[in-house]
């Protein structure tokens, strides 16, 4: 009989045995209920030296001899991991400070901290820097609000001294919804069981039947791709402060997604956004195409749908020769900008006296759009007078000023002519070298600052990802504007300084569309 079949029976079952287990659950969460946990444990705590002994008890020889702030040098490996049933975000720290956790070394002092063997590197390490609060003073190291999705987890080795091994380690903090607490002592790369042999037990089966059902259906070859899932090609233009972010985005989901073709072909705002508008004008409909814009389009035409994507953060830049102190007012960048400011040493006596180098980005960009909005309050008065930022064209104009065509290019020629200043998205800035970020009305460039509301930094706006009218059902650009909005999407864009709108917390500032 046709219900017989090896699917059906192997379908029944999975689905009694899922009831069953799913009463078990739902036991078992009423009486456990699922919490957010942080766990902590010492894998080593050795000495440093020979273990001699000299005529004053237990005092190591070895290493330290000559250094009398290093008696009895020890070092821990203390790790610390996401053991509990749930993600773990920035957020869910509960402490009043920037940092998130800290730990105490009872009776000895820290003398030196390395981050060691992070699960994910490249995501991890970004945390550990003491903007983000990561530091130590005495026997206390901070630690910074590092999310760690569920198992993830990171060491420091510690070098103490002042006190014998095993003295008291105590981490403190607190978790939303959660705790903080001490594991076992395990061996370096052992992990705690976290879960109990029933519950092994029912999943083990559980798995086995979906395994062996999801291999019958293999065989007939007719399962359908994830439901962000789409094929075909798509092309991405416009933002080039954006791009990086798109270009992971886009790997990650071609990884994903079997028969899809993603294009990243980064213009500027306005040309990545004009270029859509005409492609959607000249075949009335939506193109398989995405333009992302670092803020509202100025020539948005009503065809166009736009989508808040994420919260960016730009700065001034200047040459690396120009110390600027705390920075520069509001009221000194506008009169720079008309041209009012010919010389540095005309805004401060101790600066050199270098001509003012102007290098800013084209008409396209909409890192000029929102600098133009939010810092000047009107256009860029002064008039391009050079092609190569090098050799002013119009010698009667009182400043020199040049247009360039991406934020990488206006990077390189300000780390290269003395004098010079411009802007750019803040995560690329920070990178370069040759360059010094200019605080603005007294107010440092802080992604973590603008998104807990410690700052009114200026210089910020919204990514925009626009298409022409709504994008079809099961269309790619859908599936991929579906997919940046997951969590995925928001991993890539936070690890490149951005905020996700995606985010509830980051909600309010991009409808706010950056506090303009």
């Amino acid at each position: 009989m046709e219900w017989l079949s090896a699917e059906n029976v192997v379908a029944v079952g999975t689905a009694v045995l899922g009831i069953v287990a799913s009463g078990v659950m739902v036991w078992y969460e009423r009486r456990v209920p699922r919490r957010k946990r942080i766990g902590y444990r010492v894998q080593m705590d050795n000495p440093i030296g020979d273990d001699v002994r000299s005529g004053r008890a237990n005092r190591r020889l070895g290493l330290f001899d000559e250094d009398p702030g290093m008696v009895d040098a020890t070092l821990v490996l203390l790790r610390i991991e996401n053991d509990g049933s749930q993600g773990i975000d920035r957020d869910d720290y509960t402490g009043p400070e920037i940092h998130g956790l800290t730990a105490v070394f009872t009776d000895r002092t820290i003398r030196g901290v390395s981050v060691t063997q992070p699960t994910d590197a490249d995501h991890l390490m970004d945390h550990f820097i003491p903007d983000r609060g990561f530091g130590y003073e005495g026997n206390t190291l901070r630690i910074p609000r590092v999310p760690l999705n569920r198992g993830d987890h990171f060491k420091l080795l510690v070098l103490l001294s002042g006190g014998d091994v095993g003295r008291e380690i105590r981490l403190i903090g607190g978790i939303r919804e959660g705790e903080v607490h001490p594991n076992r002592s395990a061996t370096p790369d052992e992990k705690p069981p976290l879960f109990s042999r029933a519950a092994r037990l029912i999943s083990i089966t559980l798995t086995l039947s979906v395994v062996t059902l999801a291999g019958i259906v293999i065989a007939r070859d007719d399962n359908p791709p994830p439901i962000e899932c789409a094929s075909g090609s798509l092309a991405i233009t416009g933002s080039t402060a954006f791009a990086p972010v798109a270009r992971e985005v886009a790997k990650q989901y071609e990884k994903k997604c079997e028969g899809s073709d993603i294009k990243v072909d980064a213009r500027g705002s306005e040309a990545g956004v004009g270029e859509l508008a005409a492609r959607g004008a000249q075949s009335k409909r939506s193109p398989s195409m995405i333009a992302f814009s670092d803020g509202p389009t100025a020539g948005e035409s009503r065809d166009l749908e736009g989508n808040r994507v994420a919260v960016l953060a730009f700065t001034l830049v200047v040459n690396q020769g120009l110390d600027l102190g705390r920075g520069l007012s509001l009221t000194d960048v506008r009169r720079i900008y008309r041209g009012q400011i010919t010389r540095w040493r005309q805004l401060d006596p101790h600066l050199p006296n270098l001509p003012v180098v102007l290098v800013s980005r084209n008409a396209d960009s909409g890192t000029r759009q929102i600098f133009q909005r939010r810092v000047l309050g009107s256009w860029e008065r002064a008039p391009s007078t050079s092609l190569d930022c090098l050799h002013k064209d119009d010698r009667t104009a009182p400043v020199m000023r040049c247009e360039l065509d991406s934020t990488q290019e206006v990077l390189d020629k300000v780390a290269a002519i003395p004098g010079a200043i411009g802007y750019s998205e803040l995560n690329f800035a920070l990178g370069h070298k040759g360059l010094r970020r200019v605080p603005l009305g007294g107010a440092v460039a802080s992604v973590q600052d603008i998104e807990y509301g410690r700052s009114d930094y200026p210089y910020r706006g919204v990514e925009y990802a626009y298409t022409y009218g709504h994008p079809p059902a099961g269309s790619l650009a859908a599936g991929f504007l579906a997919y940046l909005g997951q969590s995925v999407g928001e991993t890539v864009i936070r690890s490149h300084g951005n905020l996700p709108c995606s985010a509830p917390a980051v909600l309010p500032l991009c409808d706010d569309d950056g506090g303009s």
